[in-house]
């Protein structure tokens, strides 16, 4: 039984960008989503897409193909994340953290959220109008609970 996935997730972005590996799968929610699209619009990612896995039996043998999903919902929904990585092979993601954890929530106001690397990174919040950056949480002025830092 997992008790945090959004944990979960950002141990499986660190260890495949550990060893270089263009794309990562996990299970896939909202939430997940909501995260992988705030990577990307930051820049951090090449991309994702979500979908799942559907096995095909022909006369040479059974497939699997990965079928991409309109909206969640669906049973083993997969999310692919496609990791970045510079021309001579240099990590994007230098580091990424869960700041937020189950046993101890942190929320702040907008005012309080600070810079990450004084800029260089990011913070990604979970707010009342969606998961956005902390850049993106200041110019909406909204607060809410900082799921975890990036940079």
């Amino acid at each position: 039984m997992m008790t945090d996935p959004i944990a979960d997730m950002l141990t499986r972005i660190r260890n495949a960008n550990e060893i270089e590996r263009p794309l990562v799968e996990m299970p896939a929610t909202k939430l997940k989503v909501a995260v992988a699209a705030v990577l990307l619009a930051e820049g951090f990612i090449l991309g994702y897409r979500q979908g799942k896995y559907v096995e095909t039996t022909t006369e040479a043998g059974t497939t699997k193909e990965f079928q991409e999903l309109d909206k969640l919902g669906e049973p083993h929904a997969v999310l692919q994340v496609y990791l970045k990585y510079g021309p001579d092979g240099e990590k994007v993601i230098r580091h990424i953290e869960r700041y937020s954890k189950p046993g101890r929530r942190v929320y702040q106001g907008y005012k309080d959220v600070r810079r990450v690397l004084d800029g260089l990174g990011i913070a990604i919040l979970s707010t009342s109008k969606g998961v956005m950056s902390d850049r993106e949480a200041k110019k909406q002025k909204v607060g809410g609970e900082i799921l975890c830092t990036v940079w």
